[in-house]
């Protein structure tokens, strides 16, 4: 019986562990979108009504928080483009709506977008998160969860699985570089930069086809 409630009480906290984090979360979240990468565990912290003390207890240091935010979008973001590659469409369809998918989450939460990519300026300190050597890894993640899309899907002949990580992380590379070039001079419409890179993707995806026994693409 104690053994029971001992069980039930750990998966208690836990749960309330959990929710905390959310709710600490969802405060960052906040800050971000007002402050972008100036966003700073001192005003993190106010706006969750906590000391930064209790901040550092539930992520470690700066880094553990920008991590959690960038898993929490990164995973939102993954979702959206795997669905518009789902979609019940024809292959250049899909393309243009992935395309425009990524560029969409850029263009609706740009704070977001230049807290996870760029290293905030201003002085040192506390001023916001140094997330320069952070966002790397986010584009690497987006590199192979896209390699493995296209390897799945997509007849690439021999070697495919290497040729899938080739294409995987290129495109990331592309819709990263594009879009950041894009949501900062505004060079054309989001419909324009999509048909521009969809074209220079086109040729050797119009030609592959789909893999025996895969989902098709």
């Amino acid at each position: 019986m104690e053994t029971t409630q001992r069980t039930e009480q750990r998966a208690d906290q836990r749960s309330a562990a959990e929710r905390r984090r959310r709710e600490l979360l969802e405060a960052a979240d906040r800050v971000v979108l007002r402050d972008g990468p100036g966003a700073s565990m001192n005003a993190i912290a106010a706006e969750a009504g906590i000391t930064k003390p209790i901040l550092y207890r539930h992520f470690g240091d700066k880094g553990g928080l920008y991590a959690a935010l960038a898993t929490r979008h990164t995973d939102a973001l993954l979702a959206s483009l795997r669905a518009a590659l789902d979609a019940p469409a024809e292959r250049r369809e899909r393309v243009e709506a992935t395309l425009d998918t990524y560029l969409a989450a850029i263009e609706a939460r740009p704070q977001v977008y230049r807290f996870l990519m760029h290293p905030a300026e201003g002085s040192p300190g506390d001023s916001g998160f140094d997330v320069g050597r952070h966002s790397a890894p986010l584009l690497r993640r987006m590199g192979e969860e896209l390699a493995e899309v296209i390897e799945e899907r997509v007849d690439l002949g021999p070697a495919s699985q290497q040729l899938a990580r080739v294409w995987g992380h290129g495109i990331v590379g592309m819709m990263h570089a594009a879009g950041d070039w894009w949501l900062g001079d505004r060079p054309c419409t989001r419909a324009e930069l999509v048909q521009g890179l969809a074209d220079l993707l086109w040729g050797r995806l119009a030609a592959a086809g789909d893999k025996a026994g895969g989902p098709g693409f």
